[in-house]
């Protein structure tokens, strides 16, 4: 017998912060659990000794009713083996309606050995979460490489989702809850430890493309033609502490790395300010940004749809005008 409530996993980045995906989830878990009558929200926190202090306020501001944390120096680095088995032990003994992972890294991974292990279902790399008239979680995700996009139903428990930072917007008003912290204890000698972390390299790449917390993103599409239209991009983004973006079709041309792709097959972007440079406005991009607090669109074509989503458009050449704006901001 399944119970009323929806579990989250909490991940812990590589700077001993809560993930700002977590708190986008938190949100949506309110929304939804409005909708399944005395659900409770819960989080899964896996993390080194002496942390839940530093994490505690985060979660009584997003609602969180409880907290199941398990401790150990070990933790300190993230072991899919060891992360899975204790995420399947803990769905178990308390058989949660929904659980709901960051499409990140670290939750592609972990979700998916988590699902096959209960041998339940999971949508992955969700844009929209609802409860339908059957109390059954309905996940949208695009399909058919993002032509359209599919509402999926999960026949088994618990019902299992991995959604993609940005998608949801961070706590809602008046969701603090009094957080109960539950310990829970784990043996990690009983996992076999097939991997060892000896060291980890961020490459210069990372460094530069975190498209999910960047607040000025300024992205190329089609419209910027080769290496040297990128190359421009990415002196005019340095000029104004942004980060570079692409379109499917810049990624597809060779000109950008996909990890850097923004749209419904790529990342979903939530930016203060986005530049739109050379992007016609396919609905397949639009969907990833068109939440952007601020969107300016520059394009040759006055009647590209961009145009429409835009808070700002300039009709002209990407060439021409941003090397304009790189020697005024000079």
């Amino acid at each position: 017998m399944t119970r009323k409530e929806i579990l989250l996993y909490a991940e812990i980045t590589r700077e001993k912060y809560i993930h700002t995906v977590f708190f986008e989830l938190a949100n949506k878990a309110l929304e939804l659990s409005k909708k399944i009558e005395g659900c409770e929200i819960s989080a899964l926190l896996i993390c080194e000794p002496d942390r839940i202090a530093q994490y505690l306020d985060g979660f009584k501001q997003s609602g969180i009713d409880k907290v199941y944390v398990f401790e150990n120096e070990i933790f300190s680095n993230y072991d899919t083996n060891i992360y899975s088995k204790i995420a399947v032990n803990l769905v178990k003994e308390i058989e949660p309606e929904i659980m709901l992972i960051g499409a990140t890294n670290q939750g592609r991974d972990l979700a998916p050995r988590i699902s096959s292990a209960l041998n339940t279902g999971l949508t992955a790399d969700c844009t929209d979460l609802d409860i339908n008239e059957k109390g059954q979680l309905a996940a949208t995700r695009p399909t058919f490489g993002g032509q359209l996009m599919a509402t999926i139903l999960c026949k088994n428990y618990p019902q299992m989702a991995t959604v993609r930072p940005k998608v949801f917007k961070p706590m809602g008003e008046n969701a603090y809850r009094e957080t109960e912290i539950l310990r829970k204890g784990f043996d990690v000698s009983t996992v076999a430890k097939g991997v060892e972390m000896l060291e980890f390299f961020k490459t210069v790449e990372d460094a530069i493309n975190e498209l999910d917390s960047a607040e000025i993103i300024v992205a190329g599409g089609r419209g910027m033609a080769n290496a040297e239209g990128f190359a421009l991009l990415k002196d005019f983004a340095d000029k104004i502490g942004g980060t570079v973006g692409a379109t499917r079709a810049a990624v597809e041309m060779g000109l950008a790395n996909k990890d850097i792709q923004i749209g419904q097959t790529g990342k979903t972007v939530r930016p203060k300010l986005y530049i739109a440079c050379g992007i016609s406005g396919a609905i397949q991009h639009v969907v990833g940004m068109k939440d952007s607090d601020k969107i300016v669109a520059i394009n040759t074509d006055e009647n590209a749809p961009i145009f429409d989503v835009a808070d700002l458009g300039i009709v002209g050449d990407a060439f021409e005008i941003l090397p304009q704006l790189i020697n005024e901001i000079k």
